[in-house]
């Protein structure tokens, strides 16, 4: 018997480097999907390292960040750079890495209009994320968008769009009966529950709104009441609070592709939902759950219709079109398209 000698010298395959640029801290809810994001892709074989901008408004800061920016970027020297929003995220990683291929998500408030209600400074301040975002774009090697309404909303470079929302993982979502939430959580398993997600931006989220719809739902229907999630809720509770609860409200002036809808659909959590991005799409389909009109008495009309004998819907089933995989999947098949050059790109409008 012969045996074969091991190859000297042979190449071994590199793991595929990536470095996410994210706004904020690195704790809490916030842009938590983005973190959760990292993780997928790891779980896929790529190397992921954050780097989370912790400011984006002071000019003295700024600079501090770009020289720690490029720091992180010399001692990992990854193959490509990920922002993970528009707006001074985008543009920030642009100029300060202008040799490293970049892929741009944009999110929402980063290429959506402002309420026509906001005053001027919040006006001024979304004119101005727009035009960086856009400027940004023009540096992207590719660009992500959470759907297709944001897309849209590009100045340029449309053709270079892939179409992703930001997935949620279905080991964490999926539904358990309502009661052993419930219980967990201490609840009475006699009240109706409508949870509502306020973030960090009650106004922009319709928290007024939905304080509307939900007094006509209780002069309607006994014992019922709403949970409201605020930036501060730990990341955790929500699989718990989500199958706890009878139904998901949300009432948005505007969004690019809801997380919450998704991790809401992935329990069999019942959505009812004005239309904001892609919200119609990712309830196409369901059952116990509806798109409404931004109207309290509309949305009180189809709460009511939910929660009078509540029961779960069938959105798991949607829950292929938006599993953490099959985003790290797609995500990984951007990166290895991408050409190894950083140039802006102004060819194509």
């Amino acid at each position: 018997m012969t045996t074969r000698a091991p190859q000297v010298g042979a190449a071994r395959v590199q793991p595929m480097r990536v470095l996410f640029v994210i706004p904020g801290e690195a704790h809490g809810s916030s842009m938590i999907f983005a973190r959760r994001q990292a993780k997928s892709l790891e779980r896929e074989g790529v190397e992921v390292d954050l780097f989370h901008l912790r400011s984006r408004t002071s000019l003295r800061e700024m600079v501090r960040e770009w020289l720690r920016f490029r720091r992180r970027v010399r001692r990992t020297a990854p193959h490509v750079i990920h922002a993970h929003f528009g707006t001074v995220t985008a543009l920030f990683t642009a100029l300060a890495a202008p040799g490293k291929p970049l892929v741009i998500t944009f999110r929402g408030g980063d290429l959506n209009p402002v309420s026509s209600t906001a005053g001027w400074g919040p006006r001024v301040r979304a004119f101005a994320g727009h035009t960086f975002s856009q400027l940004a774009a023009l540096r992207a090697g590719h660009i992500v968008c959470v759907s297709r309404q944001l897309r849209d909303r590009l100045w340029w470079r449309r053709g270079s769009v892939t179409v992703l929302p930001s997935g949620v993982d279905p080991e964490i979502f999926r539904p358990e009966p309502r009661a052993r939430a419930r219980e967990r959580l201490g609840w009475s398993d006699t009240e109706r529950v409508v949870v509502f997600n306020a973030g960090h931006h009650p106004g922009v989220k319709r928290l007024d709104l939905a304080n509307a719809a939900l007094a006509l739902t209780q002069g309607l229907l006994e014992r019922v009441r709403m949970v409201v999630l605020y930036g501060g809720t730990p990341p955790s509770q929500i699989p718990s609070l989500f199958n706890a609860a009878d139904c998901f409200l949300l009432t948005s002036d505007s969004e690019g592709s809801p997380t919450v809808i998704q991790e809401a659909l992935a329990c069999n959590l019942p959505v009812v939902s004005v239309d904001a991005g892609d919200t119609g799409e990712r309830l196409s389909g369901v059952s116990w759950s509806a798109i409404v009109p931004r109207d309290p008495a509309a949305i009180a009309a189809e709460l009511v219709r939910v929660l009078a004998v509540p029961g779960r819907s069938n959105g798991r089933r949607k829950v292929d079109e938006f599993s953490a995989r099959k985003i790290a999947g797609e995500l990984r098949r951007i990166y290895s398209g991408l050409d190894a050059g950083g140039a802006w790109n102004i060819s194509r409008y």
